[in-house]
């Protein structure tokens, strides 16, 4: 064994969505050396509770499962041998353990026993960080949602102005999804289960070592990790994994979907958002550029190639795969903290973002007042007929445009307007075309979105 070496992480150079992210050191190989030393000493402590293993083998297995006793550099050189960590993880901690105890490390267990549970731990490590960092993001935006929840804006389809909404509905929308995000998530992160099954998922050994009933002993490894009980060992039933792409992916591309609309809303020539810390740039001391969400957009396009191949290692072969499982580890990883760093930036964004009411109030009206012709052909369908109003208003937008007209001026003009009953409705054009007027159920939606807990 090799002297200990510095704990060593990557240092996301080119990972600026998770580089420096609570998430970077809890998916660290730093992370994954301590939940194998955890998933080691856990075993032996849980064979020690049913009687399995001495007492003093526990303790002094659990000593030794200090990831300073053990340098990361060498583990990597040496598992290419055997292809996974564990083998050579296993050799150390032997050593490290002594001649009296050494025979109780890894008693029983094969690697994929320990590796699957380390991956489960340093899941539930980074999707704890995860969930805080939603928390913080559902309340701002639920603040932003209540403080908007009449704010006009134009609602955009397809690129272009519709009807008028409101910022309420539209971070009230975010905040749903941070909170669809936070359910599945949660969901996961409560059902993650220790791995344990032997050699090929049988529990053999550990009938062969002495085990009265053999079954009792996933349940007292999962008590040990605080993980849950699997029914069967998952070898090749990977179910587990299958659940974190899913809840992972399903993340990334929520937060994705916020961070387009902050791209979009806080493009120069819109300028209804503006991040709070914009970041700078190389060439152009003028420019602030959206940083957080253009990471968050970088995560959402990552993501679901990154979780197809989770999803493609479903199809695992046999008691134990060969390559199915091996392929799992470094997306899963990658995945891990990129949601981590997504989570941290979304949080960061939804805290500092800076709303700018009166723009949004004024582009509503780039469009000559025809922001609100839905409104108009309903209520002049009423006076003129479906058809002969939406003939009507065609024409209407089409002068708008060409004569740069607002549409309210070009109604008042109308004499086939001024000739119907309009006047004795009480048909108030200004009224009508008012885009602030026409936000339908903006805010009662809003209102409810923001019950919800």
């Amino acid at each position: 064994m090799t002297a200990p070496t510095a704990p060593y992480a990557d240092t996301g150079l080119l990972a600026p969505e998770w580089a420096g992210a609570a998430a970077a050191n809890a998916t660290s190989d730093h992370a994954y050396l301590l939940a194998m030393l955890d998933a080691e000493a856990a075993l032996t402590r849980a064979q020690a509770a049913l009687g399995l293993a001495p007492e003093r083998a526990a303790v002094a297995v659990s000593e030794a499962a200090d990831p300073a006793n053990f340098g990361i550099r060498s583990l990597a050189a040496r598992t290419r041998k055997g292809g996974n960590p564990v083998i050579p993880l296993v050799e150390d901690l032997t050593e490290v353990v002594g001649d009296e105890y050494g025979p109780y490390v890894h008693r029983g267990a094969t690697s994929q026993d320990i590796m699957d549970t380390a991956t489960m731990l340093v899941a539930a490590r980074t999707l704890d960080l995860v969930l805080a960092d939603l928390a913080r993001a559902e309340e701002a935006l639920a603040a932003l949602a209540a403080e908007h929840r009449d704010t006009p804006m134009p609602g955009r389809t397809l690129t272009q102005h519709a009807v008028p909404t409101t910022f309420g509905l539209k971070a009230a929308g975010w905040r749903s999804l941070v909170l669809d995000a936070r359910d599945r998530v949660t969901a996961v992160r409560d059902s993650l289960p220790v791995q344990l099954g032997g050699a090929a998922g049988t529990l053999a050994a550990f009938t062969a070592y002495g085990a009265e009933d053999a079954l009792a002993l996933p349940a007292a490894y999962a008590r040990e990790l605080g993980l849950r009980e699997p029914l069967l060992p998952w070898h090749t039933l990977r179910t587990p994994i299958a659940d974190l792409a899913g809840c992972l992916a399903f993340t990334a591309g929520a937060l994705g979907k916020i961070a387009a609309d902050v791209l979009t809303l806080s493009r120069t020539e819109i300028g209804e958002l503006t991040e709070g810390t914009g970041g700078g740039s190389s060439a152009m001391p003028h420019k602030a550029n959206p940083v957080r969400a253009t990471l968050l957009a970088a995560a959402a396009r990552r993501a679901p190639q990154l979780a197809a191949t989770l999803y493609g290692s479903l199809a695992a072969e046999d008691e134990r795969p060969a390559g199915a499982w091996h392929a799992e580890w470094e997306p899963l990883r990658d995945l891990l903290r990129m949601v981590g760093g997504a989570t941290e930036n979304l949080a960061e964004l939804t805290a500092g973002l800076r709303v700018h009411p009166d723009t949004m109030r004024e582009h509503l009206h780039l469009t000559h007042g025809l922001i609100v012709s839905e409104r108009l052909s309903a209520e002049l369908a009423h006076l003129l007929g479906r058809a002969r109003a939406k003939e009507l208003l065609s024409e209407l937008a089409r002068r708008a445009h060409t004569e740069n007209r607002d549409l309210r001026e070009l109604l008042a003009e109308e004499s086939e307007l001024k000739d119907t009953a309009a006047a004795d409705a009480g048909i108030n054009f200004d009224e009508l075309t008012d885009p602030a007027r026409y936000t339908g159920s903006a805010g009662a939606l809003t209102d409810r979105a923001l019950e919800r807990r």
